[in-house]
């Protein structure tokens, strides 16, 4: 899952990028309100992290924009402010959660995995394809029952897949939601996707050739 952090304070967000990176996340980063304006515009997240007091434009006007313009990406605002009227004001802007500071890593966390399985259409808290089960919240894997140990990056790349089973989803795709873009080797999907074989069986992703790659049938 792709997450954009927008927060100018560099220290918190370096600390952001190495927790929710080691969490599987792809992670990207701007430290003023109109860079992460324009980048939630332009490119397709999967969930925002948006703070308060921002340079250039806080984050309520970003918000605000954000939605006029259409883009529904779910937003988890940070503040200081922890007033009852600025929580309500960011809500009634148009973020779907707000976190005030200091605040904990795994509460985060846990609130930007519950914001993924509420988009626009609701997705469900357990993802199933046959007798594969994925559980994201729990980060758990089982194959017919049994166990299955996957890396923070191979969850990734199954939880995407997953949630996208009713099409096929391309490697580009998959490169910009689960690494870190284009600056990834090219071969790195193809790479994951053959440790996934092996530890879940040759048939859970198929290959679609020339379009990319699916879960199930």
């Amino acid at each position: 899952m792709r997450v954009l952090v927008v927060d100018d304070e560099r220290g918190l967000v370096s600390a952001l990028r190495r927790g929710l990176t080691a969490e599987g996340f792809a992670v990207d980063v701007a430290y003023d309100g109109q860079t992460g304006l324009e980048l939630a515009t332009d490119r397709d997240y999967d969930v925002l992290v948006l703070d308060v007091m921002l340079p250039r434009r806080n984050g309520y006007d970003v918000v605000t924009a954000l939605r006029g313009a259409g883009v529904t990406t779910p937003v988890l605002m940070l503040s200081a402010k922890d007033g009852e009227h600025d929580v309500a004001d960011g809500l009634d802007v148009g973020a779907d959660d707000y976190l005030t500071k200091p605040f904990s890593f795994v509460v985060l966390v846990a609130r930007l995995r519950a914001l993924l399985r509420r988009p626009a259409q609701v997705r469900p808290a357990v993802l199933t394809s046959g007798d594969l089960v994925l559980d994201p919240a729990a980060r758990t894997v089982t194959v017919a029952g049994a166990s299955v140990d996957l890396t923070a990056r191979e969850l990734a790349l199954l939880e995407y897949l997953m949630r996208n089973a009713d099409r096929v989803v391309g490697k580009v795709e998959l490169r910009d939601h689960v690494w870190d873009g284009p600056g990834e080797d090219g071969n790195v999907v193809e790479v994951y996707v053959g440790y996934l074989r092996r530890k879940l069986g040759r048939d859970a992703v198929r290959t679609v050739r020339g379009a990319g790659y699916r879960v199930g049938g």
